[in-house]
């Protein structure tokens, strides 16, 4: 298949204002955003690209009095796709304990725990903050024999981490995106945890009759706002949430939507200021 990429200028640039252009945006079919400085590249099928719906959306910003946008796009051959992303995709260490590399990574030192994930276009290699957070989270805990759930798994590689260090069969992965439900179950196959992890399509409503002790959440703060007590019906008595994909600043309003439903505050940290919180059903 061939691509489209649109990159997009944000001047002035930050982190804040790439994420509100994705929302802006994801109307449309992309498959893959990635964010570098001053710039927002968006991929896109080629047959499914409109220039026209683009610009459309992007004159939202027009009047934005905090930053501009400009847009450029590009053609990208099938046979050039996989060289783009793996010029990308470097291995990470998660506080020297988890390793994530892909297929073509060789001699990396080994960690306690390793993880191979396909660099496709699904969000969630290790290297967006929320996923690192996310994953020394899990990594702190103790999870052995634990039913865990994962909200907007991306490409798996929380409910991996959980499969490997010990997590109750079935670990429960859904996402609204087919594409990120192709992108876990063929991660989890290679890291031959596919008979501990199943992976479903769909949004908070599936988990409406099971009952988890640690439910993982890494999504945005608007979402969760939203399912906070969907996923607090999920948890046993004592059962754990941890949430990320949001600011430090916006942690006040999570604890205080989780109050409603029996949430207490746990813990949390940051990194380059996208927080993840830790928060125990007390009801």
């Amino acid at each position: 298949m061939n691509y489209i990429e649109v990159r997009i200028e944000v001047k002035p640039f930050s982190d804040d204002y790439a994420e509100q252009v994705i929302a802006q945006i994801e109307e449309l079919p992309f498959e893959s955003f990635m964010i570098e400085e001053p710039y927002l590249m968006a991929y896109i099928p080629e047959d499914s690209f409109s220039s026209q719906d683009l610009k459309t959306l992007l004159s939202a910003f027009r009047h934005n009095n905090e930053f501009t946008v400009s847009a450029q796009s590009h053609f990208v051959k099938e046979e050039n796709w996989n060289a783009l992303w793996e010029s990308n995709f470097s291995p990470i260490v998660v506080e020297k304990l988890c390793t994530v590399k892909a297929d073509f990574h060789k001699n990396l030192p080994r960690t306690k725990y390793n993880i191979t994930i396909m660099p496709k276009m699904a969000f969630g290699t290790g290297h967006h903050q929320t996923t690192y957070v996310m994953m020394d989270a899990i990594l702190e805990e103790s999870i052995k024999g634990l039913k865990v759930l994962d909200v907007g798994c991306g490409t798996g590689i929380l409910s991996i981490l959980a499969a490997k260090m010990g997590a109750e069969p079935q670990i429960h992965a859904i996402d609204i995106d087919h594409l990120a439900v192709d992108s876990t179950n063929e991660n989890i196959y290679k890291n031959k945890v596919s008979k501990k992890v199943t992976c479903l399509l769909g949004d908070a409503s599936v988990i409406q009759a099971a009952r988890y002790d640690l439910v993982l959440a890494n999504i945005n703060k608007n979402i969760i706002i939203a399912d906070i007590e969907t996923y607090s019906r999920a948890l046993t008595s004592a059962g754990r949430l941890f949430l990320s994909g949001f600011y430090t600043e916006d942690i006040p309003a999570i604890l205080e939507e989780g109050k409603k439903y029996g949430l207490e505050f746990v813990s949390s940290k940051s990194r380059d200021n996208w927080a993840v919180v830790k928060l125990k059903k007390n009801i």
